[in-house]
């Protein structure tokens, strides 16, 4: 009886662990900095591990006063920048924040960011759940992390 209280409350725990891995990950996390009190552009991929689609909804980082979602895309030669209310992931998919299309506008520094320096961009996503990732700062010239 002891033995199968003690096997059932390991795998209730186990499954609860397992409920906590978040649905969605980084990688390639970076910064481009721009001078003085410019905008910087944040740079991403975010794989969605789980069955069920979710997107972006907002972004907010305590190094920056302001941050949104942005897509920039060229039509007719020109090029453009919009604030866009979400960024779909889809299920066991994956999304780049990349430059020339989505990335996190980053507006507003609270402190000088320099190359090298490392900044956290929560991410909140369409089931409520938060992502921080940490970036990378990189120079203005920068086309990668």
């Amino acid at each position: 009886m002891m033995r199968t209280l003690l096997v059932a409350t390991l795998l209730a725990t186990g499954a609860a662990h397992a409920a906590e891995t978040p649905a969605v990950s980084a990688s390639g996390a970076w910064i481009r900095v721009l001078p003085g009190n410019l905008p910087a552009g944040g740079y991403v991929t975010l794989e969605n591990t789980s069955d069920k689609a979710m997107a972006v909804t907002g972004a907010e980082s305590a190094d920056y006063g302001d941050a949104m979602i942005h897509r920039s895309s060229t039509e007719t030669g020109m090029g453009r920048m919009e604030m866009v209310d979400k960024v779909p992931v889809p299920a066991k998919g994956k999304v780049a924040f990349a430059p020339g299309g989505y990335h996190v506008m980053l507006m507003q520094p609270k402190h000088p960011v320099n190359p090298g320096d490392k900044v956290v961009v929560t991410f909140e996503l369409s089931d409520g759940s938060k992502l921080p990732v940490t970036f990378v700062a990189r120079p203005a010239n920068a086309t990668g992390p």
